[in-house]
């Protein structure tokens, strides 16, 4: 994967596959302490500790659909390539959390890529989730939760033309903010 925000989005999929209703993306760009990191948390079914221990494992995968699970192993590796790393704290019924940790300023760490358009795919994609997104660049942040805006237009308006609209531009002016000076 050419950067984070695809990462993001497969460690998600993951998130929805375990039947998760509550995920949230949490983000920090600490420029003074050069550190990326990212930490994805779910409500969904959890993984015992045997899962755990095997999970960074590019031929193990609970799928049936293949035989390999390459995205938690490539994620791992691109994260120690940048003096970074990954940890997985999971519980069976509770949820997961995956955090990685990167240099920031590593010339071999993948850029973030578009994460305002991730975002809105899940948000849109999967209504049903309640999707948190908390985004810190050294003493700037950007928060967004998308259940006031379900709960004041409903569920189903979250793939009107006008919605999606809104939904892009404050999700990327948001992001952009963080980064201007």
């Amino acid at each position: 994967m050419k950067e984070l925000a695809l990462h993001v989005l497969d460690i998600v999929n993951n998130s929805v596959s375990a039947n998760a209703k509550n995920i949230t993306i949490e983000i920090t760009e600490n420029t003074n302490d050069d550190y990326l990191t990212i930490e994805i948390s779910d409500d969904g079914s959890g993984m015992d500790a045997d899962t755990v221990s095997r999970i960074t494992d590019p031929f193990f995968t609970s799928r049936t659909t293949r035989r390999v699970g390459l995205g938690i192993p490539l994620l791992k590796a691109a994260a120690e390539a940048c003096n970074g790393g990954l940890s997985i704290q999971s519980t069976p019924g509770v949820g997961t959390r995956v955090k990685v940790d990167f240099q920031l300023s590593h010339i071999d760490r993948m850029p973030l890529g578009d994460l305002a358009g991730t975002m809105l795919g899940l948000v849109t994609g999967c209504p049903e989730i309640h999707w948190k997104l908390d985004y810190r660049v050294d003493e700037k942040e950007f928060h967004f939760d998308d259940e006031p805006l379900k709960r004041e237009l409903g569920m189903d308006s979250l793939s009107e033309p006008m919605v999606i609209s809104y939904l892009r531009g404050l999700l990327k002016d948001g992001i952009e903010d963080l980064h201007k000076n």
